[in-house]
């Protein structure tokens, strides 16, 4: 499923989804007309309104679902000068993080009006988003080591060899009127309305009726997950609600093992890497008979370099032996936290030089 498709391609691909004969339909809003809301001047939500983690997806007529997008969460207000600020989840400023969002909706500002949107900037691959490089472009402060996407400028052509993408979900305000009042599924309807040509660039995520044959999708198309949401629900700050809620699919990572973690003459875990970022290290999994194996394969030493700009913080204080050369593993975790680092890693295999299917 690519975030360049068209409204109907979407769907006609959902047809797929689950096994022969088993659509996915599109939440249908046509016909409804929502209330008035009050004007204000476009503040933004303390804390935007955040999914909560459940292992099961809701039911009913109430709920509608979408993909979980392996991005970073990203508040877009533009003003009624035509300026554009993107905010984060922390409401820190991230223009300068983001230029090429910012540039390609300050392209369309006159068009759309001061709004507030919310959403996410992905790394689209061209399969599925790559979180990992968003997480390279926060930690380098800018755009400058991936000049190649913002070559692309706004024009709206696709990202060429991968880039970012805007992905939105909700619209908060518009033309100076605040929906958060408003039902999700009018906020949604309106949003949808407001970006009504495709842009591979900038675009608004499909709402789904059928939450198990999405989640099957997901699982079986490696996505992160899938948010459900109660489509009567007005915004929400934060996570005091019970209105939106995310199950997400565990993560399966085919990492570089850059060096060793010794505790008291025993190798306590293994330090992980995955293109070429620290993801963390490892222990669950590594049993005593590994242990002894990785031991009398690589004698304690310390006279390799670390392979990483700078020594993880959290290694800092650690006995840690960098390997001359890496080897692969397969592990699994929950999620990539805001760090980057693999959550609950579990060693799964040790990986030969061919990559395992």
């Amino acid at each position: 499923m690519k975030p360049s498709m068209s409204r109907e391609e979407q769907q006609s691909a959902s047809n797929n989804i689950g096994g022969e004969g088993e659509a996915l339909a599109f939440v249908d809003w046509n016909g409804r007309n929502p209330p008035s809301a009050p004007h204000s001047d476009m503040p933004l939500p303390a804390a935007p309104m955040a999914p909560i983690s459940e292992k099961s997806l809701p039911k009913g007529e109430d709920w509608g679902f979408q993909l979980k997008w392996d991005g970073v969460r990203i508040l877009a207000r533009i003003g009624q000068d035509g300026k554009v600020e993107l905010y984060s989840r922390n409401l820190l400023l991230k223009n300068a993080i983001y230029p090429e969002i910012t540039e390609h909706l300050q392209a369309r500002a006159a068009g759309l009006g001061p709004c507030l949107l919310d959403g996410e900037v992905v790394w689209w691959n061209g399969v599925r988003p790559n979180f990992q490089q968003v997480l390279k472009r926060e930690r380098s402060r800018g755009a400058a080591s991936q000049a190649p996407d913002i070559a692309a400028g706004t024009s709206g052509a696709p990202p060429v060899n991968g880039g970012l993408v805007y992905v939105l979900f909700d619209l908060l305000m518009d033309g100076g009127t605040d929906l958060r009042s408003l039902s999700y599924i009018e906020r949604h309807r309106k949003l949808t309305a407001k970006f009504p040509i495709k842009d591979p660039r900038l675009f608004v995520t499909e709402l789904f009726h059928d939450g198990e044959a999405l989640w099957r999708w997901v699982e079986a198309n490696q996505w992160e997950g899938v948010v459900s949401k109660r489509l009567s629900s007005p915004y929400r700050e934060g996570k005091k609600h019970q209105d939106w809620y995310k199950k997400k699919t565990a993560l399966l990572l085919d990492v570089d093992i850059v060096g060793l973690k010794w505790r008291n003459h025993v190798i306590a875990s293994l330090i992980m890497a995955y293109e070429g970022a620290y993801l963390g290290s490892v222990s669950l999994g590594l049993t005593d008979a590994l242990r002894g194996v990785l031991a009398s394969t690589f004698q304690p030493s310390t006279a390799d370099a670390c392979p990483f700009p700078a020594v993880p913080t959290d290694l800092k204080k650690e006995k840690v032996q960098w390997l001359p050369l890496s080897f692969r593993c397969r592990v699994t975790g929950l999620e990539l936290t805001s760090a980057g680092q693999l959550r609950h890693p579990k060693l799964v295999t040790f990986l030969p030089k061919e990559d395992l299917p």
